[in-house]
Formats: structure tokens, sequence, C-alpha cells
């Protein structure tokens, strides 16, 4: 079973305000579940195997709310585009490359070995509508260890020809069979329904895939009042709903019966906020994505104040990095932006915040994930922050923030561990 010590200098999020650290700690995980923070070893756990990463940072494993993996392949392009023409120019194209399997297999191998590398041990991801495709990528994520929700996209109109569902019939055929084989079949994957937006999905296809997830009990992501022009485009097509969530909680698919993430919220209006709120939506923040394609700023205060279901999404390609220490950075300072330049009543976050964003916060969604405290299951990412030289000696908090911005994970991760397995040692 994974069991084992790791002893290390922890930090970790017990609440969206408050960091704890603990300098030469060590954190008991039993069957891959944390046993508790002690200054010394408790004699019923002795008989461990003991991990020393003396004077590292031992933080809880990063969690991404919102990536779509057969975009890795082209990020960093297009960012001077906004989210629909963008879609039309470089996302649609790339995705229909994935009725090939043999491009599919190469493409997902290098998206994985990505993710393991990284600091991430959760991930919700988009795949394409291919079935087939989309069942590979699982099997790759299985086999590297990390935890994840994937999708295979919906899409019946408003798409280009080699990139469309024959039907809405078709596509709910073909989801169906998709849940059918993967909902059971691995340890660490499962599937998610996606119907990739509101424009790209009929009132049929959307009212079945409602019936799909209560039938199999099956999660739901998608994209939530991102962009101005897409906003504008979901009111023409859904003129019966009073905004743009009511498109999805019409047809069962915004937080009940089953938990929802919706990437951006970026316009969302009060009552769409107050309809997310009673439904325990969770939102992802996508602050890289929402900058590079022009759709705006997140009000993540407003949401933070509320109390809302809240993380962080890289969005890998609209983001051009799947480093959530990136995305915590990128959070960090379009926060700034919103407090300076549109209101000054709504202050910017702060590193405490976007750490718990990025770790309990986006692990509510699998559960008791992104903490060290009693009874979480036990991810971490381990940093050899002695590779970032400082003139003197720091607090943790500040050895955090310093790692946190300077990308820790691609610099100095020495381990990664998932449900107490280790699964990246370098």
């Amino acid at each position: 079973m994974n069991s084992s010590i790791i002893h290390g200098d922890i930090c970790y999020s017990s609440d969206k305000n408050t960091l704890v650290t603990r300098e030469g700690g060590y954190l008991v995980c039993v069957d891959g579940i944390c046993k508790g923070i002690f200054d010394t070893i408790p004699e019923a756990y002795s008989h461990l195997e003991v991990h020393d990463y003396s004077g590292m940072l031992v933080m809880p494993g990063m969690v991404d709310l919102h990536i779509h993996a057969p975009q890795y392949a082209y990020r960093g392009l297009g960012m001077d585009r906004e989210l629909l023409d963008w879609l039309n120019t470089y996302a649609f194209p790339e995705e229909s490359k994935y009725s090939d399997l043999s491009y599919a297999d190469k493409a997902y191998t290098i998206f994985t070995d990505a993710i393991k590398r990284s600091a991430t041990t959760r991930l919700v991801v988009f795949g394409t509508l291919h079935r087939e495709a989309t069942e590979l990528l699982m099997d790759k994520l299985e086999e590297s260890g990390v935890v994840s929700f994937v999708g295979k996209v919906n899409m019946d109109r408003n798409s280009p020809d080699n990139l469309r569902e024959a039907s809405a019939e078709a596509s709910l055929a073909d989801t169906e069979r998709f849940i059918k084989e993967t909902q059971h079949k691995y340890k660490n994957t499962a599937p998610i329904i996606t119907p990739r937006f509101t424009p790209s999905c009929s009132d049929e296809l959307m009212r079945g895939l409602g019936e799909l997830s209560r039938k199999y009990g099956v999660r739901v992501q998608s994209h939530l009042s991102e962009n101005p022009g897409e906003v504008a485009w979901v009111k023409e097509l859904c003129p019966w709903a009073e905004n743009y969530g009511e498109a999805y909680n019409r047809f069962g698919l915004f937080g009940k019966p089953e938990k929802t993430v919706m990437a951006h919220c970026v316009y969302s209006d009060d009552n769409e906020i107050k309809r997310m709120k009673e439904n325990s939506v969770f939102i992802a923040h996508c602050p890289a994505s929402n900058t590079n394609v022009a759709s705006g700023i997140a009000p993540m205060r407003k949401y933070l104040d509320l109390d809302m279901n809240l993380g962080l999404g890289s969005d890998v390609a609209g983001g051009h990095s799947e480093s959530m220490f990136t995305a915590m950075v990128d959070a960090l300072q379009v926060s700034r932006l919103y407090w300076r330049l549109v209101d000054q009543s709504q202050k910017p976050l702060n590193v405490t915040e976007v750490f718990y964003l990025a770790t309990k916060g986006g692990g509510a969604f699998f559960g008791k994930v992104g903490s060290f405290e009693e009874g979480y299951e036990c991810d971490a990412v381990i940093l050899d922050d002695s590779l970032l030289p400082h003139p003197q000696k720091l607090t943790l908090q500040e050895r955090l923030e310093r790692a946190i911005y300077l990308d820790g994970d691609v610099k100095a991760m020495k381990a990664k561990v998932c449900r107490g397995k280790v699964i990246v040692r370098s």
C-alpha cells in the first residue's frame, strides 16, 4: 500500500485565508491518506519508510481544473486573436487531426509526459469529440499516475464539417458508449460529460447529456461567460434563457445533480452567480487564456468573498503553459489589474489565496484533496528551493512565494507524490 513518511519544510492551506507552515515536519501517509503533521515520528508509524527531503519545500500537489489536452501541440500560437476567431483558426483545425489515432498517440504522449513532469497531480481535461482518441488519452493519463477526469467533447452544431458530430442522437450514443467503456476501467481516471459550450451543442444534445449525467452519475465540465461575443451569441441561440448559465441549468448540466466545473465566468451576472452558488458549481479561473485571447478579467475577489467553489485552470492552449505555478502568478497579476483599472473596492488576491485556489480550492472537486489535513488524500510536490539562491534566511511563506513566482515546478521539483505513491523522482 502507499504508506510512508515525508520529512521536510511543509506548507499547506487549511482555508482560503490560512497558510499552515511547519519547518522540519513529518507528514505521515497511510494507504494514501494523510494522518497528520508531526514534529517527531509517532511510535505508531515508526515502521514506515521515511523519504527525507530536509530543507526542501513540501506542498500539496497542484490541481488544474481546466485544460485541453489536444491543444497542447500548438500552445503559444494565435494570441493576437479573440476567442471565437482563435477557435476557428487554431483550435478546431488542430482538434480535427485527432481522428487519426497515430497522430493522437504521438500528441497525447507529449502531453502526458509534460503533465507528469509538472507539479500537477489532479486535472480536469477536455479531449476531442473522437471517442477512440479520448480513450487513448485516458490510457496514457492512467499510466502517468496522476488523477484525472477526461471528457469526450460534444459538438453537433456551429462547428466545421470535419469537427461536427452527425446528429445529437449520434453524439449521445457515442457518449454513452464512452461512459460505459471507461467509467469502471481505471483506478485514477474517470469520464466527465463535456458539452464544448452552448453554441456547439443543440438543445436536443444538451437535454440528452443531462439525462446521461443523471443515469450514470457522471460529472460535467464546460465553458461559461468567457467572452462578450460568446455571451451575445448564446443569447441569440437561447432566447429563452435569462443568462448563459440557464442554458446549462435547464438540462441538468449546472451542478445538480452531479458536480460541475465551469471555466472562466468572466461576465457572469448576479443571477448567474446566484445560481452557481445555489448549485455548488465550481469556477475554474483561467487568467492566462482570459488575457491571451482578450476575454477580460474574472472578478475573483467577488467570488472569494461569496465563498464560491473556486480553483485555477491552465486552459492550455488559450493559456500558454501547463504550469500551475504560472497560473498562480497570472491570477495574482490580473487581480491587481482588476483592482487598479476596473474596481478599486475589489482588493487584489494574495499569495495565500492563490495557493489555496491551486490546491485545496480546486481539489474539492475531487473530494478531500489539496491539503495535508488529516483525512485528505496524500498528493505532494517537493521542491528543492535551495536551487533558488537568496541573500538571507527566509520564512517558509517567503520561500513558497518565491518558488511560485520563479516557476519552481520546472526548476526545482525533486519528487511528486499522488495518493501516497511517488510517481516522479528526479
